[in-house]
């Protein structure tokens, strides 16, 4: 069962286009954490009945997230999220390979998420050496610009897995074997890759991975982190000592239940849900092309995760046709942040060469919920709202 957008007023259903940014919760998700909202309510901590039966599910719910990527029950840690997975990769690293060396390197891709890169920055602030690899046009890193900082013995190199904006697969693979070969720590951040792509650790030379609960259809506020056994992390916070004393405090049990679920069903159903987004999207780049002939797919070289198309669109206001598409009933977002009230350009699109002024860019994500039906309305509206801001803009 996949969970459906809410209506629109005037009980219009919504288009939902914004899945890499976070996902509904799957009924059957939902039904796995229902016991331990009401009565398995205990700590995992604690020795008496209840905090036994929330432990059992606890380390039950590590087991099938490690399975799911192809480790070992020891090697997943819990965190709050993505975000908090990338940190505890970088800097724990960074931290720890600063106790012992004084200083090193910390190297990662220039389209990294702001996790990975600002945590990058920090770690520079804090005395590392800071290393950003360039891409290419695609967004896709360079493997000869990787091979010539291997030499300084980073303490980490943090290279995603795909995009969260443009939905570029990067060569994960050769870039960790790379890195193993020289004797090298490698973390890639597979948040929006997971349950889009095959994700094992037994299948590639990783160290360190990252993975959120929320962009497979399981709950906010939960993430892992794979950390391989034998490289060590400094702790970004302290406490107890839960999660092998990487991560104190009380863990979030009917998250991490639900978080194994997700999972579960994600690693299950991934050939049937790869080939739904990809028909979809396929569709959907097509018919965008086809309506606006002046439209630019970005990454549109390179290997792609199947349930991503960026765009950029000459002569649009990035705002007013974000704000015109929610009016529409049309939720996307763009390759912009946000902040403090003004729109700046995609540090990604930056890096490829292809933010450009007076440009939009569009990013349109699916889901499992996603129809051919809602694409082909999402084909009526967004072109007839594209061409609507472009006029607004020659009259003004």
């Amino acid at each position: 069962m996949i969970v459906k957008p809410a209506r629109r007023e005037g009980g219009v259903p919504g288009i939902y286009l914004d899945h890499a940014a976070t996902t509904p919760l799957r009924p059957e998700v939902k039904e796995a954490m229902a016991p331990y909202l009401d009565d398995r309510f205990g700590n995992p901590s604690s020795i008496h009945a209840w905090g036994r039966e929330a432990r059992a599910a606890l380390e039950e719910a590590r087991e099938r997230v490690a399975a799911a990527v192809g480790a070992a029950r020891r090697e997943i840690i819990f965190t709050g999220g993505g975000t908090e997975a990338d940190n505890l990769a970088v800097l724990g690293r960074w931290r720890v390979t600063r106790r012992s060396l004084g200083s090193a390197a910390v190297v990662c891709s220039a389209v990294e998420h702001k996790a990975v890169l600002n945590a990058v920055l920090q770690a520079g602030e804090e005395g590392a050496q800071v290393v950003i690899l360039g891409v290419d046009g695609d967004g896709r890193l360079e493997l000869g610009a990787l091979e010539e900082v291997l030499p300084l013995r980073p303490a980490v190199v943090s290279v995603m897995w795909g995009n969260n904006e443009v939905g570029t697969i990067q060569p994960v693979p050769e870039a960790a074997g790379r890195c193993r070969a020289a004797g090298v720590v490698f973390h890639t951040d597979a948040v929006q890759a997971f349950g889009r792509l095959r994700v094992r650790v037994d299948e590639v030379p990783l160290d360190l991975l990252s993975l959120s609960a929320h962009k497979l259809g399981g709950p906010k506020g939960i993430g892992a982190l794979y950390v391989r056994a034998g490289v060590q992390l400094e702790p970004l916070t302290h406490g107890g000592g839960q999660e092998s004393g990487m991560r104190p405090g009380t863990q979030n049990v009917p998250a991490a239940v639900g978080f194994a679920r997700a999972a579960e069903l994600a690693v299950e159903q991934l050939e049937r849900n790869v080939a739904h987004y990809r028909a979809l999207r396929d569709r959907l780049e097509a018919g965008l092309r086809e309506r606006i002939p002046d439209l630019v797919v970005n990454a549109g070289g390179a290997p792609r995760l199947p349930h991503l198309l960026n765009v950029s669109l000459p002569g649009v206001d990035q705002e007013m046709v974000l704000v015109s598409l929610d009016l529409e009933g049309v939720a996307v977002s763009s390759g912009s942040a946000c902040q403090s009230g003004t729109v700046e350009p995609s540090a990604v699109l930056m890096a490829m060469g292809r933010a450009q002024p007076g440009e939009a860019s569009l990013r349109l994500s699916l889901g499992l919920a996603t129809t051919a039906a809602e694409i082909e309305r999402a084909l009526e509206i967004v072109p007839r709202v594209v061409s609507r801001v472009r006029a607004v803009a020659e009259t003004s």
